[in-house]
């Protein structure tokens, strides 16, 4: 059987200001075979996007084709005039992006956005691709595809979107589809709902595919083959399997190191007392809280509902839960940025005002906040040594040689070299900038780090790295954490207490060994479950249990009676869970479940 795409010794350079090309890609072959999905991996910057993206015949801005040839069906498409290329695009290879959020148009329909391509290639009529559409909705398993195309974006969860995006791509009839990255921003349940369908579907149509990742558990699900790159070398390539089980480089067996077990009890760091005062760190106590206007003591919104959570000095307390659970939301609240309609935030027992503008120079000094994306949350016009000069200055009142000298130990706290102060965010791989936005937070000298997301756009090498930085800081300074993320497994290993949301309520917390042993919160047994693991056919055998069958591809419902979890929990008692609110049972030590079940149910 002929390959349906040969990347024959692809060569991709830089350009620089002074007209000197640097090589990015340097020689890479692979084939994908009709019916084959085949997954580019390695860390960041090692060229898996740039080599994807030239079955579309396109370079990002600054780079160029240098040599080789990337044959689609015998024809290379390097060569191809642009309006062969326009023709090419869309049609016979399709491209899925990352952020579905981003790529639909919030003014328009879905079925609009999903038939759009299709209809202006006049590969189809309009009626004939809104049936195409229909059929691609049930192929990827979503609610009501009779009449799914007449909502909005708005209208569709995070995870439907996503496999609303595939459906575009699909509904023309693509030879090929490029998956960069579609399901690294999700959390797990949705992740393995994604992955589900998209291999299904994929399956179905007898399509084949590109799939571009850093993360080896997601490959080993969907990929038959797979190419390891780094820094635009091909390290190692073969059948997932034999590169899953049986990785022949140092550097693949690299990244299945950084690649973090299962979440179980065990794994964490012990954390030190020394820093420990008579109260906690940070404390929230009876929190109510939401978006749109307040009224009776309500906001208009209800995120979160009697939440109280405490984080004692030098300790890490890891928030986990789907998206729009309240994470997010929580540490918004303890920031100032939103302030609560209801209940108290504490800072060393003494009560904060909910707002960020009321409070003291020294209360926004302690709390800190790391926030997700350093792309956007660094100025890109301005130097790093100002990036954080600016809170030296602002919180401390250094200048001159001794700011110098504190930007200076803040690199060295990061483990930057010192040149780095004269550089850009743009000179700056991922993994540098966010260290450089964690440096920035503590600038400011804090005693408690809210860390939203902070290693989620990262790759497993250097997100790993960047745990083991956090672990180190903690001891040193004594900083308390609040570590908000999806990846049970890093907050497994980092956290040394958990707290587990659904629906803007505390479903279950307690010290990690406790909440990852049983007995579970049923949802927290559905979480745990679904962390894929770095073995061909987890998917499948994962797909045959009771918690993903009741738990998986269903809608996060905000109740105010029962328990929010009841549509999708396996052990739900009617006229019980619904109705009534579950009360919380203490277990041993600080571990408590919001649960109808007995402890004796539970363990079951």
């Amino acid at each position: 059987m002929s390959a349906l795409l040969e990347v024959d010794n692809l060569q991709i350079s830089a350009r620089n200001d002074d007209d000197e090309l640097t090589p990015i890609v340097k020689g890479v072959s692979f084939n994908v075979q009709p019916g084959e999905v085949v997954a580019l991996i390695g860390e960041s910057g090692s060229g898996k996007t740039t080599i994807a993206l030239s079955s579309l015949g396109y370079t990002k801005p600054g780079l160029e084709f240098v040599g080789g040839e990337v044959r689609l069906q015998g024809e290379d498409v390097i060569s191809m005039q642009n309006d062969r290329l326009r023709g090419l695009r869309g049609q016979r290879v399709a491209y899925l992006a990352q952020s579905a959020a981003a790529t639909f148009n919030p003014a328009l329909t879905i079925g609009e956005q999903v038939t759009e391509s299709t209809v202006l290639h006049g590969l189809m009529s309009q009626e004939e691709a809104n049936r195409r559409a229909e059929d691609l909705y049930r192929a990827l398993e979503l609610p009501d595809p009779d009449r799914l195309g007449k909502r909005y974006p708005h209208q569709v969860s995070g995870g439907q979107l996503q496999r609303l995006m595939a459906a575009t791509a699909l509904c023309g009839k693509p030879d090929l589809l490029v998956l960069d990255e579609p399901t690294t921003a999700l959390d797990v349940t949705t992740q393995i709902e994604v992955l589900k369908s998209f291999k299904s579907v994929i399956k179905q149509e007898g399509a084949s595919a590109i799939y571009v990742t850093h993360d080896l558990s997601v490959v080993a699900q969907i990929a038959d083959h797979i190419v390891v790159l780094y820094a635009g070398e091909i390290q190692e390539y073969g059948t997932a399997d034999q590169v899953v089980t049986q990785p022949s480089h140092e550097y693949t067996r690299r990244l299945m190191y950084a690649v973090r077990p299962p979440p179980a009890a065990g794994q964490g760091d012990e954390t030190s007392d020394e820093h420990q005062r008579k109260a906690p760190a940070l404390e929230v106590k009876n929190l109510l809280a939401g978006y749109g206007r307040t009224q009776n003591g309500a906001p208009e919104i209800t995120v979160l509902r009697d939440v109280n959570v405490a984080i004692e000095r030098g300790h890490s307390v890891g928030v986990i839960g789907e998206s729009g659970c309240g994470k997010s939301t929580l540490a918004r609240v303890m920031a100032g940025l939103l302030p609560a309609a209801q209940g108290e935030v504490l800072l060393d027992g003494a009560a904060l005002q909910p707002a960020l503008q009321q409070r003291s120079r020294s209360e926004l000094q302690k709390i800190q906040f790391v926030f997700q994306m350093a792309d956007t949350a660094l100025n890109p016009r301005q130097r790093i040594d100002k990036i954080l000069g600016r809170p030296v200055e602002f919180y401390h009142g250094l200048k001159g040689e001794e700011k110098r000298r504190r930007v200076g130990e803040l690199l060295q706290m990061v483990e930057l070299p010192q040149e780095f102060a004269g550089r850009y965010p743009e000179e700056l791989s991922g993994g540098q900038k966010q260290r450089i936005n964690l440096a920035r937070a503590l600038a400011a000298s804090p005693e408690v780090l809210l860390c939203d997301e902070v290693i989620s756009a990262l790759d497993s090498i250097v997100g790993a790295n960047v745990i083991e930085l956090l672990k180190r800081l903690r001891l040193q300074t004594g900083v308390s954490f609040v570590f908000i993320s999806h990846d049970l497994s890093t907050v497994a290993s980092f956290a040394d207490q958990i707290v587990v949301l659904y629906a803007g309520r505390v479903v279950e917390q307690g010290p990690t060994n406790a909440v990852l042993s049983p007995p579970y919160h049923p949802y927290t047994r559905l979480l745990i479950s679904s962390v894929p693991e770095l073995r061909v056919g987890w998917l499948e055998e994962t797909m045959e249990t009771q918690e993903a069958q009741a738990g998986i591809d269903r809608v996060v419902t905000l109740t105010d009676k029962g328990c929010p979890f009841f549509d999708r929990c396996p052990r739900a008692m009617k006229g019980t869970c619904d109705e009534e609110t579950p009360p919380v049972r203490s277990l041993t030590g600080s571990h408590s479940i919001e649960c109808h079940l007995s402890e004796a149910e539970f363990a079951q």
